[in-house]
């Protein structure tokens, strides 16, 4: 990392020390350190973030340090910061100064554009769907992050045939079940080591043979799919139908949710379950409706959910034999769903510097 990005850690005292260099390994950031004030002085002007002990803050503050973002930080309870700087303590605030090394080390750039999908009936073909908005992201080059938060579903990686990749040791394999207690900071280059995918695709979902025992948290959900974001090109989430606090982390940062409904009267009625809080909690909604015909065409599925139609995709039946025969969906350019992918995913922003 250039040493001009490194954060500035300011303390004379090693206990505390210890603790902030834990910290920054757990935030994967490179730091520098300042043992003693005028060290500290020298180096603040190129620290993105300067994380000053209490126990140099006085000499500090009285030297007039130079503008900077910084804060000051305690393993004493009693502390109190002055000068306006922020005062966090350890070990409480363990989870938000890790947050604040990561950040202040990483590159200004946009989040990736984030699309949920979302199916308005079991069986929708809402995991296909996001499966081929991923391989349209990878088809631009550009790194794409699969989150499966479907614990009942069969997973994406299923429909990628790399739900057995080799080249994930099963050692390091990573699943959802492994991130559950998370809530702090993950650095996404450091998570994706262990998930399964395609050069350009990572796919976090449920690792077979451990049953889901609890619902995602809300605090690991908004940890990966931050990090997701920070750290790939686009980031597609494969969503239930159910909306407990983990699901509505994702409508409330999706850019755009696709709600996926079969062109026949029992799947129209059970999405209209779902619409009310889908537009509650999303910023823009939009239908696919998939093998519409004469009787209910595209547009009067729309009109009676009253959603914007996004596509009107006919059945595939060639489908279901690429999957019985272990090919992914949607990697053929003829393919309905691959050009609605590539049109999708174009419309897209994008982020600087695609990798």
């Amino acid at each position: 990392m250039d040493v001009q990005r490194r954060p500035l850690l300011a303390t004379a005292d090693p206990l505390l020390l210890d603790d902030l260099l834990r910290l920054a390994t757990a935030a994967s950031t490179e730091v520098t350190v300042a043992h003693t004030p005028d060290r500290a002085l020298s180096l603040w002007p190129r620290a993105p973030l300067a994380v000053v002990g209490a126990d140099l803050h006085a000499a500090l503050r009285d030297a007039d340090p130079p503008a900077g973002r910084h804060v000051v930080v305690s393993r004493d309870p009693r502390a109190a910061a002055t000068g306006g700087a922020r005062l966090l303590l350890l070990p409480r605030d363990e989870s938000i100064l890790v947050d604040l090394i990561a950040r202040a080390s990483a590159p200004a750039r946009a989040p990736a554009p984030t699309v949920s999908v979302v199916g308005g009936r079991g069986g929708a073909g809402a995991s296909m769907v996001a499966v081929a908005l991923a391989l349209a992201g990878e088809r631009t080059g550009r790194s794409t992050a699969l989150l499966d938060a479907d614990p009942l579903g069969c997973g994406p990686d299923l429909y990628l045939g790399c739900d057995h990749d080799p080249s994930t040791d099963p050692r390091r394999r990573t699943g959802w079940e492994d991130l559950l207690s998370r809530s702090g900071r993950v650095r996404w280059r450091d998570l994706s080591v262990g998930l399964p995918g395609t050069p350009r695709v990572s796919v976090l979902t449920w690792t077979r043979g451990r049953e889901p025992t609890a619902p995602l948290p809300a605090g690991a959900v908004r940890a990966v799919l931050s990090s997701a974001r920070e750290g790939t090109d686009l980031v597609v989430a494969d969503l239930p139908r159910s909306f407990d606090p983990a699901t509505t982390v994702f409508l409330n940062r999706s850019d755009l949710v696709l709600l996926v409904v079969p062109a026949d009267v029992p799947s129209v009625v059970a999405a209209t379950r779902l619409l009310s809080r889908l537009r509650d909690e999303a910023r823009t909604v939009r239908l696919v409706v998939r093998g519409a015909r004469a009787e209910l065409s595209a547009d009067v599925v729309a009109t009676t959910l009253r959603v914007g139609l996004g596509a009107d995709l006919p059945s595939e039946p060639g489908l279901a034999r690429l999957m019985a025969a272990g090919s992914a969906p949607a990697r053929r350019s003829r393919s309905p769903l691959a050009r609605f992918a590539d049109r999708v995913v174009s419309g897209l922003p994008s982020p600087e510097g695609v990798r």
